[in-house]
């Protein structure tokens, strides 16, 4: 674990751990306040992130920061990050030894941050932070504490694109993280 941003960041900078590293153009390592109080964890880049290495820069990005702005939470006051850090092909779930193999990135990342709040964006943030059995159908919308972080797990942007009715659901749980922030 590293005790300073640039030491991590300097520990990634030419990551070949596992595959993914083979087909990437960029590392896509995380984006926003070092020091937010709310966290987003994503699963890995798609297309766009990977062209341009930053997270949710995409159509489901663009998405998130409509709701954003709905619920009235600044994307350069939150930090957005992924369970990997490089794309997986044809935007495929991360393998099991790619997630191994990258998470502890992520853990110094939210080690770093110290945040009150994450959000996991879909089924492959919730179960590799809070464990497998978790759905995503069930859990979403749904505070759960662990080691004094409160997550709201929901759905993942790229999945109201394809259904719209989860519009509604998502910034229901966002408006929950801005109460709870409001609150505490």
């Amino acid at each position: 674990m590293f005790d300073k941003w640039e030491e991590l960041e300097e520990s990634i900078k030419d990551c070949k751990k596992c595959k993914l590293c083979q087909g990437r153009q960029n590392i896509v390592f995380g984006v926003g306040n070092k020091k937010a109080k709310v966290m987003f964890i994503g699963e890995g880049p798609g297309a766009d992130e990977d062209k341009q290495g930053e997270p949710f820069v995409g159509r489901a990005g663009k998405l998130m920061n409509l709701a954003f702005q709905t619920v009235g939470i600044k994307r350069e006051e939150v930090y957005i990050g992924n369970i990997v850090k490089c794309r997986p092909p044809n935007n495929r779930d991360p393998e099991e030894d790619e997630v191994r193999e990258c998470i502890n990135y992520l853990r110094n990342q939210v080690k770093l941050i110290e945040p009150q709040v994450i959000v996991l964006l879909g089924r492959i943030a919730l179960q590799n932070i809070l464990g497998k059995e978790l759905k995503i159908t069930t859990s979403r919308g749904k505070w759960i504490e662990k080691k004094g972080i409160q997550y709201m797990p929901t759905w993942h942007p790229a999945a109201l694109l394809r259904d719209e009715t989860k519009k509604v659901d998502f910034i229901n749980d966002l408006q929950k993280v801005v109460d709870f922030l409001h609150n505490n």
